[in-house]
């Protein structure tokens, strides 16, 4: 079994080796490295080639929120897990909207923390439905007219099966509950994703939900009473 290559970018050192020491013991994860702010992460990307990058918000020089979006705009990025203490933060949502895969907050559960690195590795987001609507409502109050008539304009050039499946996305089914209840296949499923992520140049589900949720199309589905 390969081990998840995983680096740790937080400027505070305790919370460095408080992450190091409890994810060392796990036999299916490597720490590759750890960096103080997002400039030495880039650099460190660069030269350990991690598959998951757990990425402090805060930092000084550069912060987290720049290191994920440069990033995630390179070809092999690798995938990014925002480490915050507040559930409900601007700075989270940009990351995430730049194509971090989830966060996780600071005292969250060892075990938790684990299970996220190892669902990011594997593709899944590590982002409940109830939080992205805490993170929507959030920002609901900062330009989202200007968002949704966006949003809505870049939804358009799915098709009704895409508009479909990216609803489903975005309530947070996984491709086997979407292919049970769209009566389609999971491989379906998979093919549908991947054109939608082609389609709206995005790079993960997480990105799909929150566009979704700035078009309105859930809304519409709850006002639909489906």
């Amino acid at each position: 079994m390969t081990a998840i290559r995983v680096l740790l970018v937080d400027d505070d050192p305790l919370v460095r080796a408080g992450l190091s020491f409890m994810m060392g013991g796990a036999e299916d994860i490597e720490i590759v490295g750890e960096a103080a702010d997002g400039g030495e992460a880039e650099a460190l990307v660069d030269r350990t080639r991690p598959d998951v990058v757990l990425m402090d918000i805060r930092m000084p020089a550069v912060d987290g929120l720049t290191a994920t979006e440069r990033l995630r705009g390179r070809k092999d990025a690798p995938q990014i897990v925002v480490l915050t203490t507040f559930h409900a933060d601007e700075q989270v949502l940009r990351a995430l909207r730049a194509g971090a895969a989830g966060f996780v907050l600071k005292d969250t559960p060892p075990a938790e923390i684990l299970d996220a690195v190892r669902k990011v590795a594997a593709g899944d987001p590590v982002l409940s439905p109830a939080v992205t609507r805490q993170l929507m409502r959030h920002a609901a109050g900062t330009a989202a007219d200007t968002r949704r008539t966006r949003a809505r304009a870049r939804i358009d050039v799915l098709n009704d099966r895409e508009r479909e499946v990216a609803v489903a996305v975005g309530r947070g089914l996984a491709n086997a509950e979407i292919a049970g209840e769209l009566f389609m296949s999971v491989a379906t499923v998979k093919t549908h994703v991947s054109r939608i992520l082609a389609k709206l140049d995005l790079n993960n589900r997480v990105q799909i939900a929150l566009l979704a949720y700035d078009a309105g199309l859930l809304e519409e589905r709850e006002a639909e009473g489906r």
